[in-house]
């Protein structure tokens, strides 16, 4: 099934205004990275506790803060959990504290709402702990595991094609990392385990798009020699382009769903594919291959320039 009919959409003619905006909206993630002092890491990654708590009849949001804040419990944050009469409660590890010590205070919370609220029937849901130090060490493996990641994609992409293909495939892998590293700090979404394995699908999923218009690009090289490198790489693109919307398309689709009416618990990581989807179509049409073209000029002005001299 074709998507589009023979298009001719003149994708690197738009390259300059599409290079600005991606650069105004990577400067402004890392702006916001740098602000929010990095990501907001969840419990998975910083140590603490989780309790999700179901009340028969809620007091309120304000009022169970207000409990918590009464009982000592600083630095906890309460949200409401899909339901009015339901929270979810986060407690910061303390310096030295181990997962054990975390389970502890979870119950000891757990036990000061119910003491409050004798006639409130509270369910606990849900409770996690993990101690500061296996969070610290999953962070640094989350961290690891993107960037080695990135490094054998590039790695690979070198050797299938040339050096210019790995770099301007990990610029739009970044691209798509940072950006949704950005729209999570803009709305102060949490970045889990969960997250982690969004943003390495997300890279899965963009280098795959791109590997295919890499493909085509080595292919009309071959085949249509009499054409200018610009060209060649436009109708690339223009010839995958029906692949490419119809994969992201589909793609999307199921996030979307996934992200208004899976609840809760999977929507944080169905907003990260959605954005992340979308992103990497972006970058793979607009962004990967015409920096191709940007490589090339840039040699040939490069060799004008020695030539002058």
């Amino acid at each position: 099934m074709q998507f589009f009919t023979k298009p001719n959409f003149n994708f690197v003619g738009a390259m300059k205004f599409a290079f600005s905006l991606s650069g105004v909206a990577v400067l402004a993630s890392l702006i916001l990275l740098l602000v929010h002092g990095g990501p907001r890491w969840s419990i998975d990654f910083t140590g603490g506790s989780v309790l999700q708590v179901k009340f028969a009849s809620s007091p309120g949001i304000a009022a169970v803060r207000q409990t918590l804040e009464s009982k000592g419990y600083a630095g906890a944050q309460v949200t409401e959990f899909g339901a009015t009469d339901e929270f979810l409660i986060t407690l910061p590890a303390k310096k030295g504290a181990g997962g054990a010590e975390a389970a502890t205070a979870a119950q000891r919370v757990l036990d000061d709402l119910r003491a409050t609220y004798p006639n409130g029937q509270i369910d606990m849901r849900r409770s996690e702990s993990v101690g500061p130090k296996v969070g610290g060490e999953l962070r640094t493996a989350a961290i690891n595991s993107v960037v080695v990641g990135l490094f054998l994609i590039a790695v690979y992409i070198w050797f299938r094609f040339v050096l210019r293909y790995g770099f301007a495939a990990i610029l739009a892998l970044f691209h798509d990392v940072i950006l949704t590293l950005g729209i999570f700090s803009l709305l102060n979404l949490e970045v889990s385990l969960q997250i982690v394995a969004a943003l390495l699908t997300i890279v899965g999923y963009s280098i795959n798009d791109t590997i295919v218009v890499f493909d085509r690009i080595r292919e009309n090289m071959k085949l249509r020699r009499k054409e200018s490198y610009r060209e060649v790489i436009n109708r690339s693109i223009n010839e995958t382009l029906s692949r490419t919307i119809l994969t992201s398309l589909t793609t999307f689709t199921v996030a979307v769903v996934l992200w208004i009416m899976g609840g809760p618990v999977i929507r944080d990581f169905a907003f990260a594919m959605s954005f992340g989807v979308f992103v990497g179509t972006y970058s793979s049409i607009f962004i990967a291959s015409p920096l191709l073209v940007w490589w090339s000029d840039r040699q040939i002005d490069k060799k004008q320039a020695a030539l002058e001299m």
